[in-house]
């Protein structure tokens, strides 16, 4: 019954009807109490009604109710719960899981999640960062501003820095270390590190010069760069040098196949097959599209996104050993290089890791995408994955160019695939993916406990008859590049499961490298990890500072999402790009 006007005040009886009106103000329109009446007769009529219904149409219509308001119920909940009340992680074994099977089994079909808000991401939900919250995280950026003090000093506009040397080293003379490291410098809310990156790149970098460079190279590390800078900052000069640059890296994709040419003169837009081969690699023409694509939708120019997704579409067509590729592929044919190594390690890795991440990037609506990707990682389980001996450590080898024998070495570079395997998973894909992750994470974690540096070599061997030691390095293999692929998947292993082992074991890397990388102008590569005084190798990457320092920055982070995985796909150069919705 609606209740009347502050003025009113309606006595009511059993039956419902009123019998008395105090102070009742004749001024007051006489609406009201008629109103009220009625409204009390309807009320008396559904009353009766409701008493001549059966006991059976009353039990249904209560039966209905409360349907509807546990449906409410559940609606409104799932609208207010927040990430970290939706995922109940429990803590992971760290030791290896003995019982993964390396035969064919049945595999399940992949629950795919189909909660869009998780991949729908607008302009301005980009994510804010204060700076480093706990030791850990102060102890890195003092890392990466003792890194960059060191390139500013001797190798300032150049591409690396030699820090034994204090003289700088071009590759492409492109400023690699600026470009590449300076969302790492944003990350950590260094402001005065990102200014003046910002301003170098704003007056200086040109791509103008008479000069060849490695495609991938400069797509993965510069248009990735600029495009995620663009993305955090709205800074349009970003944008406008990632527009020039796409446009001279276009020239790649001008082959008989539009499969591209490994090299790339920006200044006279031309490309070519590499001086020792007419052959590019499988994973440098797979490993473009997420920044093609990016390009495309911040530009609103399709044609980037169009030439790249081409050569995907391509290779999907081509033949494969149960979804594993060649190393080598001709841009003039098209077609792979026959009987070339198949690995996960150098020059096949990433074509991989970029079938999982293009279907996320576009909000899992590629299919092929995703098809590719599950075929090609039941490939591995059943070619490519091994135990060693005596412990039975599960490691993953390669097959030899010529005869596909398989040979039991993995590259650093593999140690990317636990966390690759363990994202998938977080999206819906098999349960023995996640199984796998676990086991490679600790081979990948003993590659680097097994030397006094704490270090890991650049290739590991492996035992598979009867020997003392699961695993060894030859010495022309014991070198270090100070490479991030395995932290790259400690940070999705903890991201994704909240398993703390994982941020101590980057912790306990991180101290290697303070002890036996760092010198006083930044950090050097190492000749050697098996000795507690390596030979140091005079050189800086610049993916220590956008990949392996930015990785330890977030694997220490108090916020597991701080770069929140279902928002954003970090490309091969651990540059942070949105995910879109198609």
């Amino acid at each position: 019954m609606r209740s009347p006007g502050p003025d009113t005040q309606i006595e009511v009886t059993e039956g419902d009807q009123p019998t008395d009106v105090k102070k009742w103000n004749p001024t007051i329109d006489t609406s009201i109490y008629i109103n009220d009446q009625s409204q009390s007769i309807s009320h008396r009529k559904i009353i009766r009604r409701w008493n001549r219904l059966s006991r059976l149409q009353r039990s249904i219509v209560y039966a209905v109710i409360v349907i509807a308001a546990t449906v409410g119920v559940l609606f409104y909940t799932a609208r207010e719960t927040k990430p970290e009340e939706k995922s109940n992680i429990n803590q992971l074994p760290v030791e290896p899981v003995k019982n993964l099977s390396l035969v064919n089994e049945p595999v399940a079909e992949p629950v795919l999640s189909n909660n869009k808000p998780a991949f729908e991401i607008e302009q301005n939900e980009r994510p804010v960062f204060t700076g480093p919250t706990n030791a850990k995280q102060y102890a890195v950026v003092e890392s990466f501003r003792h890194a960059w003090k060191g390139y500013k000093t001797h190798a300032w506009g150049h591409d690396n820095l030699k820090p034994l040397s204090g003289m700088p080293s071009d590759w492409f003379s492109l400023g690699l270390t600026i470009v590449d490291a300076l969302d790492t410098a944003f990350i950590m809310g260094l402001t005065e590190e990102f200014d003046e990156g910002r301003e170098w790149i704003s007056k200086e970098l040109v791509f103008t010069r008479n000069k060849d460079v490695n495609f991938f190279e400069v797509t993965i590390r510069v248009l990735g760069g600029l495009l995620t800078n663009y993305h955090y900052t709205q800074d349009e000069m970003f944008l406008k040098k990632a527009e020039d640059l796409g446009d001279r890296l276009m020239a790649a994709f001008n082959s008989p196949s539009g499969i591209p040419y490994s090299d790339v003169n920006l200044g006279t837009r031309t490309a070519h097959a590499p001086e020792w081969s007419h052959y590019s690699t499988t994973a440098e023409v797979t490993t473009v599209q997420l920044e093609f694509r990016e390009l495309s939708r911040a530009s609103n120019n399709p044609a980037f996104e169009d030439a790249a997704a081409a050569v995907s579409e391509k290779i999907h067509q081509l033949p494969k050993k149960h979804g594993l590729v060649p190393i080598f592929i001709n841009p003039n044919t098209g077609q792979f290089l026959p009987h070339a190594t198949i690995t996960l390690g150098a020059r096949g890795d990433s074509y991989y890791e970029y079938l999982l991440k293009q279907w996320l990037h576009t909000g899992k609506t590629i299919n092929y995408l995703l098809d590719d990707y599950l075929t090609a990682i039941e490939g591995v389980r059943e070619f490519l994955a091994r135990r060693s001996m005596p412990n039975k450590y599960l490691f993953i080898g390669e097959l030899l160019a010529g005869s596909e024998a398989f040979n039991p070495k993995m590259d650093h570079l593999t140690c990317f695939l636990p966390g690759t395997l363990a994202l998938g998973h977080a999206n819906g894909l098999p349960d023995w993916h996640m199984t796998m992750a676990e086991e490679l994470m600790t081979t990948c974690y003993l590659t680097y406990k097994a030397h006094p540096t704490f270090l890991a070599p650049e290739i590991t061997h492996f035992n598979l008859a009867s020997a003392t030691s699961d695993m060894y390095t030859k010495t022309a293999d014991a070198h270090s590049l100070l490479r991030p692929e395995f932290i790259e998947s400690l940070f999705y292993m903890y991201q994704i499961t909240g398993n703390t082992t994982y941020q101590d074991w980057g912790w306990q890397i991180y101290q290697g490298l303070e002890k036996y990388a760092k010198v006083p102008n930044g950090y050097t590569s190492l000749a050697n990890v098996k000795t507690e005084k390596p030979v140091q190798r005079d050189m800086m990457e610049s993916f220590f500072l956008s990949e392996t320092l930015k990785y330890l920055y977030l694997l220490f982070s108090d916020d597991r999402y701080l770069i929140d995985l279902t928002k954003y796909v970090f490309n091969s150069e651990a540059h942070p790009l949105p995910i879109h919705k198609s």
